[in-house]
Order: C-alpha cells, then sequence, then structure tokens
C-alpha cells in the first residue's frame, strides 16, 4: 500500500496474483502440487491464462510457462496421461463443459511458496 492508503502498481499486482485461481478437479491438485502434472488441455470459449501469469493453489501457486490453443485432434493418449487423466476420453469428460470450443493447453510450473 501506498502512502496514503493510494494502491501502488506492484502492490496492485501481487494482490491480484493471490486473488486469482485455475480450478482443478480434486483429484488431481496434489499431483499438480508434487510436480507430477505440469499441463492441462482447457476448452473455453476465449483465453483464460496467460504466459507469467500466476494462479493459486493450495498453498501455493502454478505459473504459465506455456499457453497454446491446439485442436481436439492434437490431445492424444500420451497428452491425456500428462494431464493427469487415463485416457482422451476421460480427459474430455472434465474439460469438455459449458459452451466452449476452443481448445488450450496449458503447461505450468507449482510454486509451493508463492501464495
Amino acid at each position: 500500500m501506498g502512502r496514503g492508503g493510494v494502491v501502488r502498481k506492484q502492490d496492485y499486482t501481487e494482490t491480484k496474483i493471490r486473488e486469482r485461481s485455475m480450478v482443478f478437479t480434486k483429484r488431481l491438485r496434489e499431483p499438480i502440487m508434487r510436480g507430477e502434472i505440469t499441463c492441462s488441455v482447457r476448452i473455453w470459449r476465449s483465453p483464460r491464462a496467460k504466459v507469467g501469469g500466476r494462479y493459486r493453489l493450495g498453498a501455493g501457486a502454478i505459473e504459465v510457462t506455456g499457453f497454446h490453443q491446439i485442436s481436439l485432434a492434437d490431445i492424444t493418449p500420451d497428452l491425456a496421461r500428462r494431464s493427469g487423466f487415463a485416457g482422451v476420453v476421460d480427459l474430455l469428460k472434465i474439460a469438455k463443459h459449458g459452451a466452449g470450443e476452443k481448445v488450450y493447453l496449458v503447461e505450468f510450473d507449482y510454486h509451493p511458496d508463492a501464495a
């Protein structure tokens, strides 16, 4: 907080980082926090993450290291497993909800002490 209660740009940015979150299904949270899962496939109407963005998860935060629009055909069994799912169908059951049609690959690192 700046002088006179004015929020300086740096303070505002730090506050926004702590407030934002990226939702993961409950069974994926612990493997993400252990560093076993480092990517996620999302089906959204428009981008909701950006490279360098930090999103709260548990006691820490994930930091987005890569963000790419991909096609459904790009979702391979290997990518599904790297994302924490048994296969493509399992992944799509979770990723495909709502009216979103654009497919994104979000790559990230977990920082346990970032919150």
